[in-house]
């Protein structure tokens, strides 16, 4: 692509495998350690159909979000010289993901993931392949207005600080930090320089805890204390009381958009609300504004299975905003 890259989003990418199992075969159960997804063991149990979907996970589901809201989007991560890395190239391409900078590993194998669809929740069996994660050269035409950062393996430790140098290079590049399990597990002083470079950060209310180390109950301190990390914008999503936003004066909440209909599947909201926001930040929203894109994108990723399929483009979006109801608004909090 000639033109200049608005946004590079960077993290691991996935085929999902969406196994639905029937109601009646599986259930819920809740105890001091969380819900859990329990089924009878070993023994056969019947399923009602595999969704393979190609090309996602954080990153990913996020270039797609950018590119379809019409954003100049290349996709950084890696795959393995198998079928499944070629169809996720495929699948890139098919959604206008540059995908220049996707390195094919010849010899292993690509990440494919296996979904336990139960009603409309999703419990996910992960394995990263162990890559050999470095950051591209990038020249100076490829330097984008944003990155996009979000889930990696474990294994790509170093690659954070390599991205933090060159982010340390390129002032005028702009970071968006979603971290994923392992980044938040790996404490947020080892990526100190990553989260004093950010612009902006979104985690959920649990994770907003957990990484800054705040009153889980206490919105207020949650965000304050995820400032004194350095983001100059924190976000904290809440599921279905809506999110919370602050660009250090101003502070917000964020209702959620009323579903159409009861949820087919809620993979990928987490991921719609955020990449919606910073691309709308990109396109020269206000925080305000933005926080108005978000909940739309995560609504409709909802009605359809996976997390790119229900994704809308700018039009769509705007068309949603204006059957809006009154209540649908930011307020100061």
């Amino acid at each position: 692509m000639a033109s200049k890259l608005d946004v590079i989003s960077v993290g691991d990418i996935v085929t999902d495998a969406f196994i639905k199992l029937y109601d009646n075969q599986a259930q819920v159960y809740e105890n001091e350690y969380g819900k859990w997804l329990a089924m009878q063991f070993g023994t056969k149990l019947p399923f009602d159909h595999v969704e393979v979907v190609q090309g996602v996970g954080n990153a990913s589901n996020a270039a797609v979000a950018f590119a379809r809201l019409g954003l100049n989007t290349a996709f950084v991560t890696n795959v393995g010289g198998d079928q499944e890395g070629r169809d996720m190239i495929a699948a890139l391409d098919k959604n206008d993901v540059d995908h220049r900078f996707v390195r094919v590993h010849p010899r292993m194998k690509s990440n494919y993931h296996y979904v336990l669809w139960y009603k409309d929740e999703r419990t996910i069996l992960i394995k990263h392949e162990n890559y050999d994660y470095d950051w591209p050269h990038l020249k100076a035409s490829e330097t984008p207005r944003w990155v996009y950062f979000s889930s990696i393996s474990e294994h790509a430790l170093e690659y954070h600080d390599q991205l933090a140098e060159w982010l340390k290079d390129n002032p005028e590049v702009k970071l968006a930090f979603q971290p994923g399990t392992f980044q938040m597990q790996v404490g947020a002083e080892r990526l100190k320089a990553l989260y004093q470079r950010t612009e902006v950060l979104i985690l959920n209310r649990e994770e907003a805890a957990f990484v800054g180390g705040g009153n889980h109950d206490d919105v207020h301190d949650l965000i304050s204390r995820l400032h004194a990390l350095g983001p100059k914008i924190v976000v904290v999503t809440d599921g279905p009381d809506g999110a919370y936003a602050s660009d250090g004066e101003n502070r917000f909440k964020m209702p959620l958009y009323p579903d159409p209909a009861p949820p087919a599947d809620r993979t990928g909201a987490g991921d719609a609300f955020a990449s919606t926001f910073v691309a709308a930040l990109a396109k020269g929203n206000t925080l305000e504004g933005a926080l108005q894109w978000a909940p739309i994108n995560s609504m409709s990723v909802v009605q359809k299975t996976g997390a790119q399929a229900g994704l809308l483009d700018e039009k769509e979006l705007g068309e949603w905003l204006k059957k809006a109801p009154e209540w649908y608004k930011p307020e100061r909090f």
